[in-house]
């Protein structure tokens, strides 16, 4: 009893010098619902298989010219995914043993059982198919092992990732620019999981967040007594990422002496430590990031322009939240079933309602402070299911909280220094960044007062 007819619009490639049987078999394969093509020897089929990319290729071994096994050759070259079934006759089986050696999926003996002929067909395209298969879901699992937490489907993002994937392959340098919170450590660490430094370190530097004389230590290394409690050799942040690769965060906060040597690794991709008199060669792919537009802060003088066009190779550009809602309803979906499995939690969805309010706020934090609410809520929301009625009424209202706070007479002004710097970090959750520009000092000096008062 035959097979059923396939549901199939599978492309075949008949190759036989006789003409009975290639008839035949384009015949037996048609009914079957294939669409069949047919060459009278092996030099035409070799033309097609170069100009035309098939599912399957059914040939003869013994042909005037090009042979079958030239023949297979040829498809193997071009696709490696195409199935070949060759056709042979009693007397040359040693020669199809040959053909399953280079590549072939299996032989068919002259003259040819229809009902045989067309089960190995449809095994050989459904072997295909499950290897296309499998192909598939390995491009998606390193796909996503690559882009790690990174999520949006929008436009903006899809621009992100397309750009990803063409500079991952690369040496080349990245400077991710963006608001604070839009995710720009993602995406430097996709960028390294993409490329062919994956197995390297991948090593992260906040410039912003150390002071001067730290900077330059943690990012060159240090020679034992370079200064005083320098009891040993330390390897700073770019030798320890040789190999990998080495993400600056927040770049603008560059002192004007670590910018001109961060210049000179750029371009020598050597260095020397604090102290130390030899230079340091290393093999590292560097990717920047800063939350400000470096060509005003080059307009300002506080950044070099020459190194700005040494960073500034591959530059991406992460659009805020509020520019990319149509990604809000993923985000803070996924971001919920993570933090209900994290705190063992019941799973709890939105209500339209509440989605839509989160789409009317301008989410001055960005994804963080989406992932920041998302917490919250996990925690603390008993009901299932997320009403307006649960929601900050920062988020309904869309206005922040009022900004100000009661200062008796008579307290001592660090005292009152350290309770605004208190009350600022709370009302930003603790985002330096964001404290900092509220408090209208930099980064740096924050760092400063967070050690003076003992902040955590």
């Amino acid at each position: 009893m035959s097979e059923p007819p396939a549901a199939t619009s599978a492309r075949l490639l008949i190759v036989d010098d006789e003409t009975n049987i290639r008839t035949a078999l384009v015949k037996i394969l048609e009914a079957d619902g294939y669409i069949v093509a047919a060459a009278g020897h092996g030099d035409a089929a070799v033309a097609m298989v170069a100009e035309t990319v098939f599912d399957l290729v059914l040939t003869d071994l013994k042909m005037i010219g090009a042979s079958g096994l030239d023949v297979l050759r040829a498809v193997k070259q071009r696709s490696p995914e195409t199935e070949v079934v060759v056709l042979t006759a009693y007397g040359t089986i040693e020669t199809a043993v040959e053909a399953m050696k280079l590549g072939a999926y299996d032989y068919v003996t002259k003259p040819a059982d229809p009902e045989r002929l067309t089960h190995i067909v449809r095994k050989a395209l459904e072997h295909r198919s499950l290897r296309q298969e499998v192909r598939q879901l390995r491009e998606e699992v390193a796909l996503k092992a690559a882009f790690e937490h990174i999520v949006g489907r929008s436009l903006p993002m899809r621009a992100v990732y397309e750009t990803v994937r063409q500079v991952s392959p690369t040496m080349a340098t990245v400077l991710l620019t963006g608001e604070s919170g839009t995710g720009k450590e993602l995406v430097a660490r996709a960028i390294h999981n993409r490329s062919e430094r994956k197995a390297g370190p991948f090593v992260t530097l906040n410039c912003g967040a150390l002071p001067e004389t730290l900077l330059e230590s943690e990012l060159f290394g240090y020679e034992r007594g370079a200064f005083t409690g320098a009891l040993g050799m330390k390897p700073g942040r770019i030798e320890q990422a040789d190999g990998g690769t080495l993400f600056l965060d927040e770049v603008s906060e560059m002192t004007p002496k670590t910018q001109v040597d961060f210049l000179r690794v750029l371009q020598q991709r050597e260095f020397r430590r604090v102290g130390g008199t030899k230079p340091v060669s290393v093999d590292v792919r560097f990717i920047a990031a800063t939350n400000r537009t470096l060509e005003d802060t080059i307009r300002a003088g506080a950044f070099r322009e020459d190194l700005f066009y040494r960073l500034n190779v591959v530059p991406i550009t992460l659009p805020p939240l509020r520019e990319r809602l149509e990604d809000l309803a993923l985000l803070v979906t996924r971001f919920m079933r993570e933090f209900c499995q994290q705190y063992t939690r019941p799973e709890k969805t939105f209500a339209p309602a509440a989605l839509q309010a989160l789409r009317d706020y301008t989410w001055p934090g960005n994804v963080r402070e989406l992932r920041n609410l998302a917490e919250r809520l996990a925690v603390t929301v008993p009901s299932r299911i997320i009403r307006p009625v649960h929601l900050p009424s920062t988020i309904l209202t869309g206005e922040r909280p009022e900004r100000s706070m009661t200062i008796p007479l008579g307290i001592a002004l660090h005292v009152v220094e350290e309770q605004i710097i208190r009350k600022t970090l709370t009302e930003v959750t603790s985002h330096r960044e964001r404290a900092a520009k509220l408090l209208g000092i930099s980064p740096r000096a924050l760092h400063y007062k967070l050690r003076r008062y003992q902040i955590e």
